[in-house]
């Protein structure tokens, strides 16, 4: 096999990080609890008490926040799931799960 040139092209994640990313933003309202968003957070996205907490005090403060950066299939995903929560049972007058936006990262 002289002459022959063997070519290896590796593969990296560099891809990935190419692709344009996405904020998911949670919207504030007055008809979900403290203890909904900490729960709806840690259920969708996998965060713990701490930062739970943390995101939604920001949320409340601000009258929004950014939950997730990710790609845009993945900030639709997220943002379908926090859309299909549910009612906050602690709040009688609640009817629905809270709002999300999916907006580019700048």
């Amino acid at each position: 096999m002289s002459g022959t040139e063997i070519v290896v092209h590796e593969r990296t994640d560099e891809s990935v990080d190419l692709e344009p990313r996405w904020h998911v933003v949670l919207l504030n309202d007055d008809d979900h609890s403290y203890e909904y968003v900490i729960v709806m957070l840690g259920k969708i996205f996998g965060y713990g008490p701490e930062k739970s907490f943390a995101l939604a005090r920001l949320v409340d403060i601000q009258g929004q926040v950014v939950v997730a950066t990710t790609t845009h299939e993945r900030a639709l995903d997220f943002q379908s799931k926090i859309h299909a929560f549910g009612a906050d049972p602690l709040i009688p007058h609640c009817k629905g799960s809270m709002s999300a936006l999916v907006e580019p990262a700048q």
